[in-house]
């Protein structure tokens, strides 16, 4: 297919010099107001009634919980907290599924990447159960030759390993590479494998600003 000149936001770049597309879903495909709503407001609520503790307390508890596993497979794994927490995670996710949703044209984006590039491959940390959940809410599988979740893997994308493991699975050129995410940690560890076209998310989640600049070029719109 023939390849030009491409604009993502305000940065522009060659299709020519790209042979593999890899992006992220959370915060950078798909709203990250879903799934901070989902932590920060709702399982707080529910995990306070179910335990009789005031609701900031259980707020305070759950976070303090989590950090405990941020940037591993733990963090990540719906099945981990259920037993943890006591709760039915995905049913959760459920009841709250409504807030799912693209980010502003990253539909079209995804479409010209379809047209652009033979393979593209959405590379998630999160579980696979939460992935099925948001193909039914979205139809967002369609655009993707692979869909891959670091669960799969082994390790999370934070995890240098996870780099190797994703080209075991199916070699690309790291050198002509694109990746797209939203997680400073993540995207760090791409550049140390040497991925060669990165980009960050300016805003990940509609309902709020970025915590903190990315050392990465930002996008706000990604087509």
């Amino acid at each position: 297919m023939g390849k030009r000149l491409g604009i993502i936001g305000s940065m522009e770049f060659d299709w020519n010099n790209i042979d593999t597309v890899l992006l992220d879903m959370d915060g950078t495909l798909l709203d990250l107001h879903f799934d901070s709503h989902f932590w920060l407001e709702y399982m707080p609520r529910v995990w306070a009634t179910r335990n009789g503790y005031p609701l900031e307390d259980a707020r305070i508890k759950l976070m303090s919980m989590l950090d405990q596993h941020a940037g591993t497979l733990n963090w990540y794994c719906v099945d981990y907290w259920s037993e943890a927490l006591g709760l039915d995670i995905m049913q959760l996710k459920e009841q709250v599924a409504e807030k799912i949703a693209y980010r502003p044209t990253a539909k079209t984006f995804l479409q010209r990447c379809k047209h652009e590039c033979n393979d593209i491959r959405m590379v998630t940390n999160a579980h696979r159960k939460v992935l099925e959940l948001k193909i039914l809410k979205t139809n967002i599988d369609q655009y993707f030759d692979q869909l891959l979740c670091s669960h799969e893997l082994g390790y999370p994308k934070e995890n240098s390993e996870f780099w190797h493991q994703l080209n075991d699975n199916k070699a690309y050129d790291p050198q002509r590479t694109l990746f797209i995410d939203d997680s400073e940690a993540v995207l760090e560890s791409a550049a140390r494998h040497g991925i060669k076209h990165i980009y960050s998310i300016a805003s990940p989640d509609s309902s709020m600003k970025r915590r903190a600049p990315s050392r990465f070029e930002m996008l706000d719109r990604l087509a």
